[in-house]
């Protein structure tokens, strides 16, 4: 069949999409439906055609997933915060955990484990303990998110995933721009001062800092912006973050406390943790205990083991660990990190971690063959491109029996299963859990045993 740009079809639903898409087919041709879900018929207009698939818009619904939900937000469709707003969240746990399976059988060719249903919330709404609005002016001054694939701004006075005070800090600086006259940053011309707000907030503490990030070297309205914010009842700190850099990178270097005492504290159960706006911590910090539990969990740690924690951050899954085991070797390429991973442990006055800067498929190799330090057990947390292989390399040279993977892409960790089944190791169980509810994005832990 010859598919043409703005042909319409009926077509049947039959997948859903790593970003949320519906997937179907008119013939063997796939084509991507924003905003359509599995077990749907709809009717499509087609506008984009590629070689072998293409991207048909919604026009009419003409039999509804039994999982359909009408969306509790109005800029649903619109900002890219949300992507299955849409359907029921029962269901987002077991597509996710479908995805997963998919993954396995494609890439890892794995077909004997069939993984469970994602652990998901009581109340998956206002989770997020941190939020990053990017500001423009175009004929009016914009705050919010940006539109999926752009960096239009759509302006944002409720969000249903962030913590609700939010909401009363973008009221604020929409006052304080006023007052202030400041200017606003373009990133085509690199010019305009205000760029960014970034929030964080403490799930146990209800501690508040506020960052504005500027483009400029300095800020010269420090006392009308915390006569503007210091009335809000939990705001603990308020700082300037100056970047300059013309790129798409939030944050810069700099940092100038204007107004308390430049951090947030919070809790993973009853560990300690000092939370800069520079500094690494999972954005939902109740699924981060499930998460970490899980990991707690899989390793089996009977108090006299060793533990080799690679891509420790900031040290929260090896602190979380060194309560019960023997010693947590943790390993870092980013020095801030480690110093905030050492500062952290002696917060919590845990003295059997050993914190290292450098990579981990260097670092390890050294510690066991050079100062004959042999792990029970290797926790892995890479980011989403998943272990560098020469990691992979140094695991397989070691005699280990058990590896806990977390992972925040299970593309790439089905990938490195399948490297590591090379070497005699298999997957042994995994559980998702689900850390950002209304996304796609799915996390999960993975026992892989020799």
């Amino acid at each position: 069949m010859n598919i043409k740009k703005n042909d319409y079809f009926d077509i049947d639903i039959i997948d859903i999409g790593i970003n949320g898409e519906g997937i179907g087919k008119i013939d063997n041709f796939t084509v991507f439906v924003e905003g359509a879900l599995p077990n749907e018929k709809v009717n499509i207009k087609i506008i984009k055609v590629k070689k072998n698939y293409g991207y048909g818009k919604l026009i009419k619904i003409l039999i509804p997933s039994p999982f359909r939900k009408e969306p509790i937000c109005e800029h649903f469709g619109k900002c890219g915060g949300c992507n299955l707003l849409h359907l029921d969240y029962n269901e987002q746990l077991n597509i996710k955990s479908n995805f997963i399976q998919s993954n396995l059988k494609k890439i890892a060719k794995i077909e004997n484990i069939k993984v469970p249903k994602a652990i998901g919330m009581d109340k998956p709404f206002n989770y997020r303990n941190k939020a990053s609005f990017p500001i423009n002016f175009t004929d009016k001054v914009n705050i919010g998110f940006y539109k999926p694939r752009s960096h239009n701004i759509i302006n944002i006075d409720n969000c249903i995933i962030q913590n609700p005070i939010n909401n009363v800090i973008i009221e604020k600086t929409r006052e304080f721009i006023k007052e202030s006259n400041i200017s606003i940053y373009d990133e085509n011309t690199g010019k305009g001062d205000l760029r960014h707000i970034v929030t964080r907030i403490g799930n146990k503490t209800n501690e508040l800092l506020i960052c504005f990030v500027i483009n400029n070297n300095k800020f010269l309205y420090k006392d009308l912006l915390i006569k503007k914010f210091k009335d809000i009842t939990n705001l603990d700190s308020i700082v300037i973050n100056y970047n300059t850099n013309n790129n798409n990178v939030i944050l810069g270097d700099k940092i100038e406390t204007i107004f308390g005492k430049g951090y947030i504290v919070d809790y993973i159960k009853d560990l300690k943790f000092n939370i800069s706006p520079l500094s690494f911590y999972q954005v939902n910090p109740i699924q981060t205990e499930v998460l970490y539990e899980t990991a707690l969990n899989f390793c089996n740690l009977k108090d006299n083991e060793i533990v080799f924690d690679a891509y420790c951050g900031i040290g929260t899954i090896s602190l979380f660990l060194a309560k019960n085991c023997k010693k947590v070797y943790g390993i870092e390429i980013v020095p801030d990190a480690i110093k905030n991973a050492k500062e952290n442990a002696k917060l919590n006055n845990i003295n059997n971690t050993e914190f290292f800067v450098g990579k981990s498929e260097e670092i390890i190799p050294k510690l066991i063959f050079e100062q004959n330090i042999y792990p029970d057990v290797i926790v892995v947390d890479p980011p989403r491109k998943g272990c560098d292989k020469l990691l992979l390399d140094a695991i397989v040279k070691t005699d280990i029996k058990n590896l806990v993977y977390v992972s925040c892409d299970n593309s790439t960790l089905a990938r490195d299963i399948e490297y590591l089944s090379n070497f005699g190791f298999k997957l042994d169980k995994i559980q998702p859990v689900d850390m950002f509810c209304m996304t796609t994005h799915i996390e999960c832990v993975a026992l892989i045993t020799r």
